[in-house]
């Protein structure tokens, strides 16, 4: 006997997302619900964050963390980066005030269950974004960061940065922080 899967339409997912004590992605018609974070997720992504967003102060973009969600209409997908930064203005989704449609980086931090999505299939969504110029993905167990930049001819180009003394160098913005900066207080098993 085989079990039913229900799918949902976006505007029921949508509906359910507005209620629901924690959140979820949707892709193609499935609602998944996403994993709870570590403190040296959170940690990792506040840091990045506060340091990124006065880093380009008075600049042309802005910063968002896992709260705003990212629809990728021509997947079918709804999803929660755990950071984003946007060129203003900010492109919502139709009739939408909580859902974004043009990020230009993205930043992921890794976990062990999701990383292998986070570098596969998630990233070929978000490579259908045509704002998306930079993927960041930094690995919560030690010193590690992955950078995909898209090149003028669309190709991706990746810089890995390793240890607490490198250096990232965004790309697409103007903007350097430290590998000790981003891994401030985490503590590694």
């Amino acid at each position: 006997m085989q079990a039913t899967q229900t799918r949902y339409s976006v505007e029921e997912y949508l509906e359910q997302e507005t209620t629901a004590e924690f959140r979820s992605e949707y892709r193609h018609g499935e609602i998944i619900p996403m994993t709870g974070g570590t403190v040296n997720h959170n940690r990792i992504v506040g840091n990045f964050y506060a340091t990124l967003k006065y880093g380009i102060k008075g600049r042309p973009y802005e910063t968002f963390m896992s709260d705003l969600r990212l629809s990728i209409p021509t997947k079918n997908i709804y999803t929660y980066p755990d950071l984003m930064v946007i060129a203003t203005p900010v492109i919502y989704a139709e009739g939408r005030r909580d859902t974004i449609t043009n990020p230009q980086i993205i930043v992921e931090v890794l976990s062990r269950s999701t990383e292998n999505y986070d570098r596969g299939q998630k990233f070929e969504y978000y490579r259908r974004v045509n704002s998306f110029q930079e993927y960041i993905l930094i690995d919560q167990y030690r010193y590690y960061i992955e950078q995909f930049s898209k090149t003028e001819d669309g190709k991706w180009l990746l810089s890995e940065y390793e240890g607490d003394e490198s250096v990232l160098s965004l790309s697409s913005v103007e903007f350097q922080i430290s590998l000790s900066d981003i891994y401030e207080n985490v503590e590694f098993e």
